[in-house]
């Protein structure tokens, strides 16, 4: 197996750094891509950023308002057939 292409860059005045075309592409990180940059022992490691912030279930439960009394598993499993047939009707 050949060993892996050694890619070099320079840090510009400005801290900026221009990761190698081929890295770019393989990795598909095009302009605007946002990268968290963690330190590691090893040396500085790019990863891609997630589109939203990570959140616990917790955080978001009842975030919804809901007014009457809650609906028995039934009415939940009515409902979804219900629409389950109104959306096949349609095609």
């Amino acid at each position: 197996m050949a060993a892996p292409e050694k890619l070099t860059t320079t840090v510009s005045t400005k801290g900026q750094v221009i990761l190698p075309s081929a890295i770019r592409k393989r990795r598909e990180w095009g302009a605007g891509t946002r990268l968290l940059v963690e330190d590691t022992p090893e040396g500085v490691l790019l990863k891609p950023a997630p589109v939203f912030a990570e959140t616990r279930p917790e955080d978001v439960f009842g975030s919804l308002p809901h007014r009457g009394r809650p609906k028995t598993l039934e009415e939940m499993e009515a409902g979804v057939l219900a629409e389950a047939r109104r959306r096949h009707a349609r095609d």
